[in-house]
């Protein structure tokens, strides 16, 4: 026998006597202290809520985020037989964790990473990296596409507000709307931060354009509405997943579209998990529902495994996995299978889901 049989039976062994139909043991890696803590708290209490109502184990793992915690990451994991781990904010901690995850076949879901250089780097390398995460040009694929269904007959405008994010996901949207036969009528950088936007309303206006994607953040499209409103300039505007921010110091009007990551909690999906964690005192808001329900999946793929007397990292591509946030399957390239990126309206004090007409 091999080295590498020798530990693929062993970790198989571990699995099969230690882990029932109804229990897994699931490492669970997050931030417990720095910058990203907060977020690293919403994993954990995610986390958690899921491993008490499946009856299954957590192992908590701190994340430092730095290259150099990687690989005490990946022990830790393995110290504690996790069959999965979840969570993972950081490409830095991926990269150094991976190779060793990848001896003793312990899948990593990550919630959050959405690099895709890392992704490639752990299909050429073998490394057992999947991603719950939307990857990288996700959004820009998601608004092209809903713009050339939706605005096809329609004057479009782009406009940025001059950052990376802005300019980079514009520039995505230009290029796949020209090839899909739509030319922008109006392109432009704005300058964000402003009080009011009025004469970037008015060239719009006078360009001819009626509905515009903005790179940009909530505020500033909330001031471009407002104007447009103020102006009497008919114009219907889009932003992107920054749209995901608190309605301040400018209200957003209604009928502002966004493409952006639903609001979990409030899928009919969620209601059961959303109420457990309230009754915890646990607001299922950011990376909470989502580490739930990379538990649930984790749970699932480490149930089947074992049912199959394989390993969890079979189980978990092109099966289909029930959670909390909807379900979920990875393709051949351990990406999600559905884009989650969804088109939504503000109505009221909140985005509610606006489906295309060809949904």
């Amino acid at each position: 026998m091999t080295l590498r049989q020798y530990l693929l039976a062993g970790l198989l062994a571990s699995l099969l006597g230690s882990t029932s139909a109804s229990a897994a043991v699931i490492g669970v890696v997050a931030p417990r202290s720095g910058p990203y803590a907060l977020l690293g708290s919403q994993i954990l209490d995610g986390a958690r809520a899921a491993a008490q109502a499946l009856g299954d184990t957590v192992v908590e793992i701190g994340e430092s985020c730095e290259e150099s915690g990687g690989a005490a990451v990946a022990k830790a994991l393995v110290d504690a037989k996790a069959g999965m781990a979840i969570g993972f904010l950081c490409v830095e901690t991926l990269t150094t964790a991976l190779p060793l995850l990848k001896a003793h076949q312990i899948p990593a879901i990550t919630v959050s990473v959405r690099s895709k250089i890392l992704m490639e780097d752990a299909l050429r390398n073998g490394w057992p990296l999947f991603r719950m995460a939307p990857v990288e040009g996700a959004e820009a694929d998601k608004a092209a596409s809903i713009i050339l269904d939706i605005w096809k007959a329609e004057p479009i405008g782009l406009i940025d507000d001059g950052t990376i994010y802005g300019r980079e996901l514009t520039a995505a949207m230009r290029q796949k709307l020209e090839a899909g036969g739509i030319a922008p009528v109006f392109t432009d950088t704005f300058r964000p931060g402003q009080e009011q936007q009025v004469a970037l309303v008015r060239r719009l206006a006078k360009a001819g354009a009626t509905h515009v994607f903005i790179g940009g953040d909530r505020n500033d499209i909330a001031i471009i509405a407002r104007d447009a409103a103020g102006e009497n300039s008919p114009l219907t505007l889009m932003g992107g997943d920054t749209m995901r921010a608190a309605n301040r110091p400018v209200p957003l009007r209604d009928g502002v579209l966004a493409v952006a990551l639903p609001d979990y909690a409030a899928l009919p999906s969620a209601a059961a998990a959303a109420n457990a964690l309230r009754a915890r005192n646990i607001e299922p808001d950011g990376y909470v529902l989502p580490a739930y329900a990379a538990v649930e999946l984790a749970h699932q793929a480490i149930s089947r495994a074992t049912s199959a007397k394989t390993l969890p990292f079979a189980s978990l591509t092109g099966d289909m996995f029930t959670t909390a946030i909807g379900p979920i399957a990875f393709d051949q390239g351990r990406e999600l299978k559905q884009n989650p990126f969804a088109l939504l309206e503000w109505r009221g004090n909140e985005l509610a889901p606006l489906r295309p007409a060809t949904d």
